[in-house]
């Protein structure tokens, strides 16, 4: 009698703990499917300040220059979160750095985030075993003396460009400029409005400062396609003091269109050297050279330099630069002097000075020097190493020869001249849209004979690119080779 007295106890107690028990596997069920499924949406939640607080609770790694000048570093403020990220030079290296905010990462903060977050593997080692607890700094091949050079030329135009200067020997980057720019500080706030603010008026801004154009657009390259033209012209056997038809004016083939010299000008006598022709910059003789070359050679030619290829990035995601396929001759004429659908970033303009100055042999384009720790130690190093082997040795020497004559007297590139040292080069006017100027283009390196530094610069609307890019580009190198 007991046992039943018991059982009619106990009753209501298992089903309480059938119930308790239900409730748990369901509490257990919903925290699995939160963490394995729906972690995702609620980290991205904008009213979760958690991932802001974590993210912005400890330093990050320092940007600096090749010399250690810092050019993005932390500050702490007292509040909730406890670092802002600092940017000492504004606008001169928004370019390079983008920026870090509530909204994200921009530029290198992006692609470095991991090391300057301290959150990559091998940071989080060091610091595991006692090392430093904060990012790495990140150390940049950018020499501080070419980039104001490049940024205050750029500005002094008024218009919008880009300048990029590279080592032609290891392909660091010495200079990576975009005007106009933006201050980087001003996504750096914690005042959401304030922030909201400030994108609104650059992302509306018809400037686009928050565009780099030195890797993110790509422009006709103009007369300084010329370059590509050349090398697959000498690489066919041609010699550069070889003569060329250079008439007045070309008819395009099956077209009625001449196409003529700048301003209608003539080309020697008519039957001038390759080099002669080179070195003034005359449409005619190249756009014959192009349509009996072809456009398959001429591709050839240029994705040896890197054209139509997706896989640069330095570490940005750098855009392509193209040379058009399926084109009659007419248009391969065009191509062959710059025109048509050829594109190219002003990045691969300095590519393409670099890989003449370096025998040929183009270095992979980059920006990081090194990754290292609070105490010294070296994480990650870039090592320079060949990205396209763009030309023979022999024919990239012709090909530099002919280049050096463009800045010497009667050249259309004297403004890039610099007392002492020979400059090779080739200038580039550019049309650009129905209705609006033409583009100013520079290619070149110097010294000729041992090149230091080769430079890309593209002034939009800027006209001649022999007047108004080539002064900039002597500014870079002046300021290189100093």
């Amino acid at each position: 009698m007991a046992a039943a007295r018991a059982r009619r106890i106990n009753a209501p107690l298992r089903h309480l703990a059938v119930v308790c028990a239900v409730l748990l596997f369901a509490l257990l069920g919903r925290a699995t499917y939160i963490q394995a499924f729906d972690a995702g949406r609620l980290r991205e939640d904008p009213d979760n300040r958690r991932p802001l607080i974590t993210r912005f609770d400890r330093a990050m790694g320092e940007i600096v220059l090749r010399d250690g000048t810092v050019v993005a570093t932390g500050r702490e403020t007292g509040g909730t979160y406890r670092y802002r990220r600092v940017y000492p030079a504004g606008p001169l290296y928004a370019p390079v750095t983008g920026h870090l905010s509530r909204y994200g990462a921009t530029g290198l903060e992006r692609a470095e985030e991991t090391v300057l977050s301290g959150t990559d593997s091998r940071v989080m080692v060091r610091s595991i075993m006692g090392g430093a607890a904060a990012g790495a700094t990140v150390v940049l091949t950018v020499d501080g003396a070419a980039q104001r050079a490049a940024y205050e030329g750029l500005r002094a135009t008024g218009r919008p460009g880009a300048a990029v200067a590279i080592d032609p020997v290891t392909g660091a980057i010495l200079a990576m400029a975009s005007f106009p720019s933006y201050d980087p500080n001003l996504y750096t706030t914690f005042d959401v409005e304030a922030l909201e603010r400030a994108d609104a008026r650059l992302q509306a801004d018809p400037a686009e400062p928050l565009l780099n154009r030195a890797i993110q657009r790509n422009y006709p390259p103009g007369s300084a396609f010329k370059v590509i033209t050349g090398a697959a012209a000498i690489a066919a056997g041609h010699e550069p003091e070889e003569t060329v038809s250079a008439p007045l004016a070309v008819r395009l083939p099956g077209t009625s269109v001449q196409l003529r010299n700048a301003h209608g000008s003539s080309c020697g006598n008519g039957l001038p050297s390759l080099a002669y022709a080179f070195k003034t910059s005359c449409n005619t003789p190249f756009a014959k050279l192009g349509v009996e070359l072809g456009q398959d050679a001429l591709r050839e030619q240029a994705e040896a330099f890197g054209f139509n290829a997706d896989d640069l990035a330095v570490p940005m995601p750098v855009a392509r630069s193209v040379y058009p396929a399926g084109m009659d001759a007419a248009q391969t004429a065009m191509s062959a002097v710059g025109q048509f659908d050829d594109r190219v970033t002003p990045l691969m303009l300095a590519m393409i000075s670099a890989a003449v100055a370096n025998g040929g042999s183009l270095m992979r384009p980059h920006l990081v020097r090194e990754v290292r720790l609070d105490d010294g130690t070296v994480i990650g190093e870039t090592e320079p190493a060949e990205y396209r082997r763009a030309l023979g040795t022999g024919d990239a020497e012709r090909l530099a020869v002919m280049m050096a004559t463009v800045t010497r007297p009667g050249g259309t590139g004297t403004a890039a001249a610099i007392p002492g040292v020979a400059v090779a080069a080739k200038t580039g006017t550019a049309e650009s849209a129905a209705g609006r100027e033409d583009h100013a283009v520079f290619t070149g390196f110097a010294p000729a004979g041992s090149p230091r530094v080769a430079v890309g610069v593209v002034v939009e609307g800027g006209g001649s690119g022999g007047r108004v890019a080539a002064p900039i580009a002597r500014a870079i190198m002046q300021a290189v080779l100093r």
